[in-house]
């Protein structure tokens, strides 16, 4: 099964909207964004959450301990690093699952990424100059079974939304899916309807009815 990962969550609502239609995994932005909440938000939020949803906080280029120490507020189970963290930086990150992040556009963007052994997981979004995620813009999906060869999950994020998430499943087959602005109604409020179509896209490509 395709796991979902609704990112960007501001709000007690749309978490609880999220995890009720189905999301596997939540995601918080710590790194400046028009969706960024603050860590201690973010554990009145993370706090109330089902024991099977993984809330993942994403950030971007931190001092170690200053992410550290968010990730402790918060309560969040993983990180997603969305800068230039090298594998060094990673090893310091103790005991909390990762994700690291490529921004891609070509073949040439996915070079070092083996070099990550620490990583639990690798996402890819699509580059955009200036900015480090929530692009809202799609890449060569067919590039993620190249990232695949460096044996980790790929978790497959950059413009999908209800219409074509399931065009992306086809051409990656990923791990999990990673949607943001694409099931908002504006930045950090997510709309019910685009959350619960989906969930309903990815859910029925699984089951082979797509």
């Amino acid at each position: 099964m395709t796991r979902i990962k609704i990112c960007g969550i501001t709000s007690i609502d749309d978490a609880s909207a999220a995890v009720e239609l189905g999301a596997d995994a939540l995601g918080f932005v710590f790194a400046r964004s028009p969706r960024k909440i603050a860590p201690r938000d973010a554990a009145a939020i993370v706090g109330g959450l089902p024991p099977f949803v993984t809330a993942v906080a994403v950030a971007a280029d931190e001092e170690i301990g200053e992410l550290r120490s968010k990730l402790e507020i918060s309560g969040c189970q993983a990180v997603q690093l969305h800068g230039g963290e090298s594998p060094g930086y990673l090893d310091q990150l103790g005991a909390w699952r990762i994700i690291k992040a490529f921004r891609v556009r070509r073949k040439g963007d996915l070079e070092g990424m083996d070099d990550y052994d620490r990583a639990d997981a690798f996402l890819l979004d699509s580059r955009v100059t200036g900015k480090r995620g929530g692009t809202g813009v799609a890449f060569d999906w067919r590039l993620a079974k190249r990232a695949a060869e460096a044996g980790k999950p790929i978790i497959l994020a950059g413009g999908l939304n209800p219409d074509n998430v399931v065009a992306a499943l086809e051409a990656a087959r990923p791990y999990a899916v990673d949607v943001s602005t694409g099931v908002e109604s504006a930045p950090g409020k997510k709309d019910r309807d685009l959350m619960r179509e989906f969930v309903r896209a990815v859910r029925e490509f699984d089951a082979g009815k797509a």
